[in-house]
C-alpha cells in the first residue's frame, strides 16, 4: 500500500458545540423546529460523517473515525451513493477516473481501500463531485462544524429577509438613508455581509461607511 498525507486528529468540540448553539437560536427565531435544521440525514450528506456519528457528537459524545484513510473511503462511498449521475446511476470508476484526471487503475486502488490517497488525488475527486475542499478528509467533528456553519449562513439570509419585510413601508418610502438600508438589507443581513468579505481591511471599509451614513441621518439638536 502506498503512503498518502497524513493528517493531525483534533476534536474541535468547542466550535462544534457553539455553531449548533447560533443555529438553534436562529431556528427558533425563524419558527424553524429542530429536527428541520439538525436533520441527521442531511447533515450526514453535507458533511461525509456518518448519521450515527453525527448524532453522536450533536449530543456532546466523543464519537468520530479518527483514521484519515477510513474517513476517505467512509465520504468516498457516500459521495458515490449520493451524488449520482441523471438517471440515477453511480459513477464507475472508470467515469470517475476521467473526470478526475487519473488512470483507472488509480481509481480503483483508492475505491477499494488498496492506496492511501495523496492531497491531489482527494482534490481531484472533490472537483469531480462538486464538494468542498477538505470533503473527504476533515476530522468529523469539524466537517459537521463546517456543514452547520452553511446551514447558518442559509439562516441569516432567511432571517436578514424577513427583517426586511418587518421594516415599516412607510418609513422607507420616507428619503431616509437609514430606513432603505434596512429595508434593503436589514441588520442580520448586513452583518452577514460583511463576514464574507475577504480581509479585516475590506470590513473595516464597512465599518466606516456606516459610520458615515449614522452620522449623516443622525438628528441634530435645535
Amino acid at each position: 500500500m502506498t503512503d498518502g498525507f497524513q493528517a493531525t486528529v483534533t476534536v474541535a468540540t468547542g466550535p462544534l458545540a457553539a455553531t449548533a448553539a447560533r443555529v438553534a437560536e436562529l431556528a427558533g427565531k425563524l419558527g424553524r423546529s429542530p429536527s428541520e435544521v439538525f436533520d441527521l440525514r442531511r447533515l450526514s450528506d453535507a458533511s461525509g460523517v456518518p448519521a450515527d456519528v453525527v448524532r453522536a457528537l450533536l449530543d456532546g459524545r466523543p464519537a468520530g473515525e479518527p483514521d484519515l484513510q477510513t474517513r476517505f473511503l467512509q465520504r468516498l462511498d457516500l459521495l458515490r451513493r449520493t451524488r449520482v449521475k441523471p438517471n440515477g446511476r453511480r459513477y464507475t470508476q472508470q467515469e470517475i477516473a476521467d473526470g478526475a484526471g487519473m488512470s483507472r487503475q488509480q481509481a480503483g486502488a483508492l475505491i477499494n481501500g488498496d492506496r492511501r490517497p495523496t492531497m491531489e488525488h482527494c482534490d481531484a475527486i472533490q472537483r469531480f463531485f462538486g464538494v468542498h475542499a477538505g470533503f473527504l478528509t476533515a476530522h468529523d467533528s469539524d466537517a459537521l462544524t463546517d456543514a452547520l456553519q452553511r446551514t447558518e449562513q442559509q439562516l441569516l439570509q432567511d432571517f436578514a429577509g424577513l427583517e426586511r419585510e418587518t421594516v415599516p413601508a412607510e418609513a422607507a418610502a420616507v428619503d431616509d438613508p437609514l430606513a432603505r438600508l434596512l429595508q434593503d438589507h436589514g441588520v442580520r443581513g448586513i452583518a452577514w455581509r460583511a463576514a464574507q468579505l475577504p480581509s479585516d481591511k475590506h470590513r473595516d471599509k464597512v465599518t466606516e461607511w456606516l459610520d458615515m451614513l449614522l452620522e449623516s441621518v443622525k438628528p441634530t439638536d435645535s
